[in-house]
């Protein structure tokens, strides 16, 4: 009677760490979802946390005084979605967004980031 109701204990006291277990190893998903609806996104394998940014909307602004604006906002929207960032202004600033945006260039050797 006795080992029975130790047993069954142990089984318990498992099965809650089972249990807890489960749900400590399970939240990346939710904290994920969590993230994206405030505004951050995970990227990569290392799961960063980076603020998204809203390209449209400022590729828009960076090459409305662009000689080809349609030829400009494909650039940079590109550019914004790899890098996450698009500098201030219509022109120049380029540096302000990093490496990931500076050196990134064409075909032809060019830079690709207006």
């Amino acid at each position: 009677m006795q080992f029975s109701n130790m047993a069954s204990r142990l089984f318990l006291l498992a099965a809650i760490v089972l249990f807890c277990i489960a749900l400590a190893s399970s939240p990346d998903a939710k904290i994920e979802n969590q993230d994206t609806q405030r505004g951050q996104e995970v990227k990569g394998a290392n799961r960063r946390l980076l603020t998204s940014v809203d390209c449209v909307g400022l590729c828009r602004v960076r090459c409305s005084l662009h000689s080809r604006p349609n030829v400009c906002t494909r650039a940079c929207g590109t550019c914004c979605a790899r890098c996450n960032c698009v500098p201030p202004g219509t022109s120049g600033n380029r540096e302000m967004c990093g490496r990931c945006y500076t050196d990134m260039t064409t075909h032809g050797n060019k830079t690709k980031c207006p």
